[in-house]
């Protein structure tokens, strides 16, 4: 990263936008994401983990338990191949664990020991610059993760719809989502064992939210606690999308992720001005 007198930050203009976006998203914010970027050019492999392991599941559960489990209720109720099921699932839940994977367990190393961001917030960079561009780093990771398992998703043919193609800035939206969660999350943590809270949230997120059996299969009680739940919205759009059953309910899951994002987001931004400006 390279301090310089260009890295002001135009303002939003509007006093609508400043009060969605406080300060704006500008070039500083930018210069955090090339920081990231030169960062992981030597280890650009450890991004391999999170394309790799959705796509085990995809092929361990998804086709290999699938062939045991015959058709499940899809959107609309019809029947589907259990593959078919999961897959869209699955997306969802690798867009979600690479934006959880930089902002909470990468962004606390940063925060805490490396201080990276006392070092970045030593140049003309300011805290919002720090919250935004790492969200972007996060969002551009979940989105990465998105396009490679739509892709592998084509390759094994389990995408029938061109509304698919809708499904990666349906990843996006739930990169967002978790990375502002994640981000605001960790302001709070104190240390590497409060991040036992964050698996006791993320797996039975991953194993009850849908991804791997209808909601219908769940009780009443438990339905409506799944419902509730951030990963759910994402897999009910990724799975509309994929299969290409779009109504009009999805834009209130996209609400739902798009309102999660900027509530974390928020946080974050007040929590990081407070810790690390005196």
């Amino acid at each position: 990263m390279t301090a310089g007198v260009d890295l002001e930050v135009p303002p939003v203009r509007g006093a609508w936008a400043r009060r969605l976006v406080p300060g704006g998203i500008g070039r500083g914010a930018l210069r955090v994401v090339e920081r990231n970027t030169t960062a992981y050019r030597r280890q650009w492999y450890l991004f391999l983990t999170g394309l790799i392991e959705p796509a085990l599941y995809l092929l361990s559960i998804g086709i290999g338990v699938g062939g045991l489990v015959g058709k499940v209720p899809g959107p609309g109720g019809e029947p589907i191949d259990y593959k078919t099921f999961v897959a869209p699932g699955l997306m969802a839940a690798a867009a979600m664990n690479g934006a959880v994977l930089d902002t909470t367990f990468n962004f606390f190393l940063k925060f805490k020991y490396a201080h990276t961001f006392d070092a970045m917030l030593a140049t003309p960079l300011r805290v919002r610059d720090v919250a935004y561009g790492e969200m972007t780093w996060a969002l551009l990771r979940g989105a990465l993760y998105s396009a490679a398992f739509l892709v592998t998703m084509v390759i094994v043919g389990l995408v029938h719809s061109w509304w698919a193609l809708l499904a990666v800035p349906a990843g996006l939206l739930i990169a967002a989502a978790f990375a502002g969660a994640g981000i605001g999350g960790t302001t709070f943590m104190r240390s590497w064992i409060d991040f036992d809270y964050v698996n006791l949230a993320l797996i039975p997120m991953f194993l009850f939210s849908g991804v791997f059996f209808p909601l219908s299969q769940y009780p009443d009680a438990v339905q409506v606690i799944v419902r509730v739940t951030p990963l759910y919205q994402g897999v009910v759009l990724e799975r509309s999308f994929v299969l290409g059953h779009v109504e009009w309910s999805l834009f209130l899951n996209a609400a739902y992720l798009v309102i999660m994002a900027w509530l974390g987001l928020r946080v974050a931004t007040r929590r990081l001005t407070r810790m690390l400006q005196p």
